[in-house]
């Protein structure tokens, strides 16, 4: 866990959610920015009632959006000492769905440009759904993290190998 109350987006996440997500009748990406982090207050509830688990905190999550259903995304701060920007962003679904959909926010920016929302990156529900390259998005990710520029599927798969325990972990939070 990171000791930070810090609520504020980081400049690269505010400017990729200040851009419009288009759901097209679900031939787009499922995606709600909130206009800023969840409070810990609204977190902490949140991660009770997700887990049904009232012994704890949401300490360990900064939530950033949510999908048309409800479920959030979020960094998960599990890199200690490191700042959120190098944290991982994680999708926890309305029903249950879990996902590390990016191992850190320029990858995230990645993913978002190659046109997957959080939602869309941590389930596989829709089968004949395609990504749509986002220009605008591209262009966030140019100008934040062209450093480490990749494709949507690259960012995929760097998140599933470096945390494959994510959903064991999340689940014996679970009661």
């Amino acid at each position: 866990m990171i000791p930070t109350d810090d609520r504020q987006f980081p400049a690269a996440l505010a400017a990729a959610l200040a851009l419009p997500f288009d759901y097209d009748d679900g031939n787009g990406v499922d995606f709600e920015p909130f206009p800023a982090f969840l409070s810990a207050e609204e977190t902490t509830d949140w991660f009770r009632a997700w887990t049904g688990n009232a012994e704890l905190n949401g300490d360990s999550f900064r939530v950033f959006g949510q999908d048309g259903s409800g479920g959030y995304a979020a960094f998960w701060l599990v890199r200690p000492h490191r700042p959120l920007v190098d944290q991982p962003v994680v999708f926890l679904g309305s029903e249950g769905e879990t996902g590390v959909v990016a191992r850190d926010l320029g990858a995230f920016l990645w993913l978002l440009a190659g046109g997957y929302g959080p939602w869309e990156a941590a389930t596989s529900y829709e089968p004949d759904w395609t990504p749509r390259h986002h220009m605008e998005l591209a262009a966030v990710a140019e100008r934040f993290a062209s450093d480490c520029k990749q494709s949507a599927v690259a960012v995929l798969e760097q998140a599933a190998r470096e945390f494959p325990d994510f959903d064991d972990t999340i689940m014996e939070f679970c009661r």
